[in-house]
């Protein structure tokens, strides 16, 4: 299996192993966000109030294509931290309503899930999810036992981060519309991971990155409402769009598309991320999905040979990410999210290998996550394998 790297700009010193936390976007997608920069400074006036609002429209267009999403019914925003505040913001919370956030939840995204239901008077009521997770269905069970006649919301990871858990989104989604609690699908990695089909999904709400696993520049993500909870959704920043009036646009647009000056080029090449994906593997972008996922399993089977650590979940919830458990469980966590473990520390400064480790200290766990992204071969993870025979046992 050979990887496509020479599309990629990276560091050639540096086996890269952690495209899952902020991406990387490969030349021709840069170059073609340069010329859109280009454009934009060139003549402000002309872009912002002549041009952007088509070329936003043509980039939503092609995503949707993608993701199966109709455009009326996708906003554009940063990232999906951002998507998650939105709507928990908007929501129609009152004292005594409850949120389920499963343990598994991005801090970030948790965060903002307990500021505003503190707000409120709202619960968060936080659901354990083990790991390592023998079957999807504990997921499913666990989530639905703790649904009361007060649940209103559940915050659902499409993809968890430090345990790189597929959860069954589909099953739960479906199962809590029934008990009537929307979703709120926080799909920071989805698009281009997985095959997505939002409109046959149904959640009320998803949220989700493009600089991640479609590969396009930072500051481009979306967030998908079902149509007949949109009039209830406004971006986290109220800007003129509270006020506009234009009978093409529906108020949903008009207030996320424009919250105030910004670059917004990240979005208009996301046709051109999409178009080069494509062109990658036979099978366009299902057949690199298929190829990276295979890449994850492989690699992730030889890192837990290594590590002699039985593997932490079955093979129906990986996608592109695979965490595998450290036996030793006693090294200092980083305390914030931008703070290091003591063995990406040591693999980065011995060795040059970028991967990610985390601590989880509420289940007793520290795990090592491997990306497998189109610029990644068999060839990165043999390095990282090496390096970590050469590591301290203590950090292992």
């Amino acid at each position: 299996m050979t990887g496509h790297r020479a599309h990629w700009d990276l560091d050639e010193e540096v086996t890269f192993l952690n495209h899952g936390s902020y991406g990387a976007c490969p030349r021709v997608v840069r170059e073609a966000q340069r010329a859109w920069q280009d454009r934009m400074e060139s003549e402000p006036v002309r872009f912002f109030q002549r041009e952007y609002q088509d070329a936003l429209d043509e980039a939503r267009a092609s995503l949707g294509a993608l993701i199966g999403a109709q455009p009326e019914d996708l906003a554009f925003v940063p990232n999906a931290t951002y998507g998650v505040n939105s709507v928990v913001a908007s929501f129609p919370l009152r004292a005594g309503d409850e949120i389920l956030v499963p343990n598994h939840a991005y801090a970030a995204c948790h965060n903002a899930v307990d500021y505003f239901a503190e707000r409120a008077g709202a619960q968060v009521k936080v659901i354990p999810i083990p790991f390592p997770c023998e079957d999807p269905e504990i997921v499913i069970e666990r989530v639905l036992a703790a649904v009361t006649d007060r649940t209103v919301l559940a915050l659902i990871d499409w993809v968890t981060s430090p345990t790189a858990l597929m959860m069954p989104v589909a099953g739960l989604v479906e199962a809590l519309e029934e008990r009537g609690v929307d979703t709120l699908v926080d799909a920071a990695h989805g698009v281009g991971m997985t095959p997505l089909d939002l409109d046959t999904l149904g959640a009320a709400y998803t949220t989700g990155n493009c600089h991640k696993w479609l590969c396009t520049p930072k500051g481009s993500a979306f967030l998908h409402v079902r149509a007949d909870r949109r009039e209830r959704v406004r971006p986290a920043a109220i800007s003129h769009g509270a006020t506009a009036s234009d009978e093409r646009r529906s108020r949903f647009h008009l207030e996320f598309d424009w919250t105030g000056t910004y670059d917004p080029t990240a979005l208009l090449v996301i046709p051109d991320a999409i178009a080069f994906l494509e062109t990658l593997e036979d099978g366009g972008i299902d057949g690199l999905m298929a190829r990276n996922r295979s890449l994850c399993l492989t690699e992730r089977e030889h890192l837990a040979d290594l590590l002699r650590t039985p593997l932490p979940c079955p093979e129906s919830m990986i996608g592109t990410l695979a965490a595998i458990p450290l036996r030793n469980r006693d090294v200092r966590p980083a305390v914030w999210p931008l703070e290091e473990d003591p063995l990406q520390e040591w693999l980065w400064a011995e060795a040059r290998v970028e991967i990610p480790v985390f601590a989880w200290p509420a289940l007793d766990t520290r795990m090592i996550r491997i990306s497998a992204a189109a610029h990644n071969d068999p060839s990165d993870y043999a390095r990282l394998r090496e390096a970590l025979k050469g590591a301290p046992s203590e950090l292992l």
